[in-house]
């Protein structure tokens, strides 16, 4: 697990697995977290390592209902969870998903956890809208595309836009839900990357401004591409193996 700050009131957690990522914000006294790691180890150490930062969460919000982006409350079992109105219906119409498709996450890895997730008290957040975090406001942007569901995060005050699956310097788009609704969120973000100083993508490493229009760029003709039919060249620095077989399952 590698911790990075970004700015004295930001700093990113980056999983070793799928380089996932979570960011603390803090203002006016209070902190949240947004999203999580992934392995038992991880989380088990993460109050610890941001106390020592200085970071002690009294929330935890999720980009949105994947469930590798729900896994706060194993660190912080006793905080709330804020979500987008569309994840908490999510949430509402898939009861138990994230639960089992994070232990046949756990099967595959050889993963052993102390006890199961439990999602507790959930809180719905009207998207578009703003939340307090102490004396700074945070702003809540719809992201849809990716899945059905979702929400990106700027925080005005620090510069830095958290963006859930989207931006990756690691990933291609992945196109779960639609390929417009896609295309939209990119759309709706261009403004905010341009607000930014740094983008937190739900995976990889946090980017400067310019790398992340960039990468927007990139992934705007990459969706638009598979939305006429065609077949897109992968990203540059996006062609691994991996990327490569996620290319061709979207392509079916």
């Amino acid at each position: 697990m590698r911790v990075v700050a970004i700015h004295r009131d930001a700093v990113v957690v980056t999983s070793r697995m799928w380089q996932t990522t979570a960011t603390a914000l803090r203002a006016g006294g209070e902190a949240m977290l947004i999203d999580s790691p992934y392995f038992p180890d991880e989380l088990e150490v993460l109050p610890q390592v941001l106390a020592q930062s200085g970071f002690e969460p009294d929330a935890l919000l999720a980009t949105h209902a994947d469930w590798d982006h729900l896994l706060g409350r194993l660190a912080f079992p006793g905080l709330s969870l804020g979500v987008a109105e569309s994840s908490a219906e999510r949430l509402r119409a898939e009861p138990g998903a994230a639960q089992r498709e994070l232990r046949g996450e756990d099967a595959r890895t050889y993963a052993v956890r102390p006890r199961p997730l439990s999602l507790g008290s959930v809180q719905s957040l009207p998207v578009p809208g703003r939340l307090d975090l102490g004396d700074a406001r945070l702003e809540l942007h719809p992201a849809e595309g990716h899945t059905r569901d979702g929400m990106a995060i700027m925080c005005p005050h620090a510069g830095v836009l958290v963006c859930g699956d989207y931006l990756s310097g690691v990933e291609i788009p992945l196109v779960g839900d639609s390929a417009e609704d896609y295309i939209a969120t990119l759309a709706r973000l261009a403004p905010l990357v341009e607000r930014a100083e740094v983008v937190v993508p739900g995976h990889g490493a946090p980017l400067a401004r310019d790398e992340a229009l960039r990468i927007l760029d990139e992934d705007t003709a990459y969706v638009e591409a598979l939305a006429a039919g065609a077949e897109p060249a992968l990203p540059e620095g996006r062609d691994s193996p991996r990327q490569r077989e996620l290319h061709r399952a979207q392509l079916t």
